[in-house]
């Protein structure tokens, strides 16, 4: 099969490089290759009663197939250059701004309409942060909702089958460049494109790597985040979600000036499984749909750990850490506030008997035999400091589960059309080290099919 362009992964960045590309008026031929299910079909078999925990599949539901790993998040699109990736260091910050607007404008076309859209501007939150020494990022924030979130990419999908090709449970295993094009291998087929777009996802990272090395791409360490997800009770944060849904706050610990972040916040929500190349770690999910919500918020604390020559496996590191807290807990451990700064582990009786319920049956144990002491004190310094802004936060019984860790792609050497030193090959989203988010993804799937329309899309 021949095409004009293909498409590795139907992630963010795939999709919505495929929908513009259908926007053209050349007729492009256009392939989707995923190597996970297609939308509905995508069903983790957790249900929390008859199977509790992670069973390892083949694909996992959760981080692979038509969304990517965004699927079945919370669906929370924020739109800055202040976090979320580098996208603007390629193509300017006005360009990358005015594609992330555009991204927002299409999820508002598909199913996304009257939902809000947060802002960071003029809060006096910001004030209250600096006045303890935190740091609030701007951005304006579209909350989808995983609901609202599902049904947007449902009606994606409903327009782009008509007009491409996609080819789901299809696991691409290598990419060769050949005169006038890539051939793809996939199973015992292979298939021709003119132009290949690489949008494997946080997911596929190792595998981009590979083909990196295999067609001499370079690349350069990247950072990998380390740390835990914290639940506690809604009212504790109630007048910062409130106003801004979404807050990224950082903080430069006093001990050894690292950097602390807030990361992927859920008024409301629920904490998860996420499996990640066969490593469980945990992640948050909130809803539109008030009837899905809980009692508790969750939100990440993290501490982004880069590392230099000659040490390059940042993935590995991050890794390493998760499969100890694997070893001990089968899984993702939980621990309370209260016992993590007494020096003991969390109990069943203790998690039984605790204020906050957890919304994530997960192991109770000690954090501090899995997480690196460095980061782990940034972390208790993080929640102390936060519990300035918002008291409550260090509160014995406020929950911390881990491992949480994100993952990043070694960053890939592109040019500001994302194209890669093979003409007509392209490296985008999380797999390209360049974004870090569902905006900057999709932006940057925007961002590479126009300039492949530019350039002669036919």
């Amino acid at each position: 099969m021949k095409y004009d362009v293909i498409i590795v992964g139907a992630g963010p960045g795939g999709i919505f490089a495929a929908y513009e590309l259908m926007q053209s008026d050349k007729g492009l031929k256009v392939a989707v290759f995923e190597g996970g299910h297609m939308l509905e079909q995508r069903k983790c078999p957790i249900d929390g009663e008859k199977v509790k925990s992670c069973v390892g599949c083949k694909s996992c539901s959760i981080m692979n197939g038509f969304g990517g790993a965004g699927a079945f998040s919370d669906g929370k699109y924020n739109m800055t250059n202040q976090f979320g990736g580098t996208l603007h260091e390629y193509i300017g910050k006005e360009k990358a701004m005015n594609l992330m607007q555009y991204v927002d404008s299409l999820n508002l076309k598909f199913g996304g309409e009257g939902t809000k859209l947060y802002s960071t501007a003029n809060t006096e939150i910001k004030k209250l942060c600096l006045q303890n020494g935190l740091h609030l990022l701007d951005a304006s924030v579209r909350h989808l909702g995983t609901d609202v979130n599902y049904i947007v990419l449902e009606n994606i999908y409903a327009y782009l089958k008509q007009d491409v090709d996609f080819y789901f449970d299809t696991f691409v295993e290598s990419v060769r460049a050949e005169e006038g094009g890539y051939v793809i291998s996939a199973g015992d087929r292979e298939y021709v494109g003119e132009r290949c777009i690489i949008s494997a996802g946080r997911s596929g990272s190792k595998w981009a790597e590979s083909l990196c090395e295999k067609l001499q791409i370079k690349t350069k360490s990247n950072r990998v985040d380390i740390g835990v997800r914290v639940e506690l009770p809604a009212e504790v944060f109630s007048h910062l979600t409130d106003e801004l849904y979404e807050s990224k706050i950082v903080y430069r610990t006093a001990k050894f000036e690292d950097l602390v972040r807030t990361f992927c916040m859920n008024p409301h929500g629920v904490v998860v499984n996420e499996n990640t190349n066969g490593i469980v770690t945990v992640n948050g999910h909130s809803y539109e749909d008030r009837e899905k919500h809980t009692e508790n918020t969750n939100f990440a604390l993290l501490v982004a750990k880069h590392f230099s020559e000659p040490f390059r496996d940042s993935n590995g590191y991050g890794e390493s850490i998760a499969k100890l807290s694997n070893m001990l807990g089968g899984g993702v451990l939980v621990q309370r506030f209260g016992d993590l700064i007494r020096g003991r582990r969390s109990n069943a009786s203790r998690i039984q008997e605790n204020f906050v319920r957890p919304t994530l049956k997960a192991t109770p144990g000690d954090l501090s035999l899995v997480m690196p002491k460095r980061i782990l004190d940034g972390i208790i310094e993080m929640i102390y400091a936060l519990d300035k802004i918002a008291p409550g936060t260090a509160n014995d019984d406020t929950l911390l589960y881990g491992v949480e860790v994100k993952f990043y792609n070694m960053e890939v050497e592109l040019d500001e059309r994302l194209e890669t030193n093979h003409p007509g090959l392209y490296i985008i989203g999380d797999c390209s080290g360049v974004t870090h988010s569902l905006s900057h993804a999709s932006a940057s799937g925007v961002h590479v099919a126009r300039c492949i329309l530019e350039n002669g899309g036919d």
